[in-house]
């Protein structure tokens, strides 16, 4: 494992860097809405394509990271499919998230056959063998089955030459204003390759600061410049109960004839990150694809009397305010673009990968 040393934090989103862009080719395995593939972007990379099952990935990914979208399912992937969309004469950086829901301390069974998805991302690595690959989840695959499945992942990356290092990087850490924690992996076979520095770990954004110069809305309600600042519409008890809540605080805190009857109850009663409202000068909690419901975790605005709109979501999420996730004058779908916006890889943590590749690469050349 690789730990890496402070670095000084920076106040404010990250900007595309200015020097000459980096002679890679990116390609996105589980491209989902373009979180990964964005930080790449914001440090200057081509991505050459995105890969995902899901055509509702489409025209975010494509239109915020100009690059197309092969919907695919990548069992149905084959080496030569992946080599073919790299730019030739460019390093060949493939990059992937696989669906992490397996992994998640949310899914209590180990039985979702979606974690063989990681092991056919093995494969293409194996087969293409591009010259750097990253890879990302969630913290608890270090642990899922025993560590068997991440270990044979990094067992045949050091056989195919790969250098690799990996750790659980706090979200925080990297600008990100939510407390995620997120497993990262590079590899390279050009030589030994750093994960990210820190960048923010003696001051650490805050929901103030990502969603706080917001106009202000009801629930029920969007602001007419942006449709994404939309909030779900509130039930008359969840109105009442939002009302007596306090940021930080939880269902506990209430009257008793506000508390749900699930609550109530002796397997309900230890579930207290649930109606809760976030704190301005904090990070936010982990943002989930039901962000948008206040009884779906911690998700109240701190202040207004609704849950998140879409659009604060996204910004906890690192997405750039201008990020666009459904075409102009399409109907706005919560579910639809929640799901999207909590499954991304958030693009700050994006853009820290991004950076330590770039590095690598930039050290070759000196």
């Amino acid at each position: 494992m690789t730990r890496t040393p402070k670095t000084q934090a920076r106040r404010h989103a990250p900007r595309r860097a200015r020097t000459r862009a980096p002679a890679a080719s990116v390609v996105d395995v589980f491209c989902g809405a373009g979180g990964l593939s964005h930080g790449f972007v914001q440090r200057g990379f081509q991505i050459a394509a995105g890969i995902d099952v899901d055509e509702a990935c489409r025209y975010a990914f494509e239109h915020n990271n100009k690059a197309p979208l092969i919907r695919r399912d990548i069992t149905d992937v084959s080496a030569a499919d992946i080599e073919k969309l790299f730019v030739p004469g460019r390093t060949r950086v493939l990059v992937g998230c696989a669906p992490c829901q397996p992994f998640s301390t949310y899914n209590q069974k180990n039985d979702d056959p979606k974690w063989q998805l990681l092991g056919r991302f093995g494969d293409l690595v194996a087969e293409v063998l591009p010259d750097i690959v990253s890879m990302e989840n969630v913290p608890r695959l270090l642990e899922f089955k025993d560590g068997k499945i991440f270990q044979a992942f990094v067992d045949r990356l050091e056989a195919n030459d790969y250098k690799v290092a990996y750790d659980v990087l706090y979200g925080p850490d990297y600008g990100l204003a939510q407390t995620r924690s997120r497993l990262v992996l590079l590899a390279s076979r050009l030589g030994p390759i750093a994960l990210p520095k820190k960048t923010h770990k003696k001051q650490h954004r805050t929901v103030r600061q990502e969603i706080g110069k917001l106009p202000e809305i009801s629930h029920g309600e969007a602001d007419g410049a942006d449709p994404l600042h939309r909030a779900s519409r509130l039930s008359p008890m969840n109105v009442k109960r939002i009302e007596v809540s306090k940021p930080g605080g939880t269902w506990r805190d209430w009257d008793p004839e506000l508390v749900a009857q699930c609550h109530t109850v002796e397997t309900g009663k230890t579930y207290s990150s649930v109606y809760g409202r976030m704190v301005w000068d904090q990070p936010s909690p982990t943002i989930t694809t039901q962000f948008f419901g206040f009884g779906n975790g911690r998700f109240g605005h701190p202040e207004q009397m609704r849950a998140l709109s879409l659009r604060e979501g996204a910004l906890l999420q690192g997405f750039p305010r201008s990020y666009q996730f459904v075409r102009p004058g399409e109907r706005v779908q919560f579910k639809a673009i929640g799901r999207l916006i909590g499954n991304a890889v958030p693009v700050k943590l994006g853009y820290a990968i991004a950076g330590a590749v770039r590095q690598h690469l930039e050290a070759l050349e000196a």
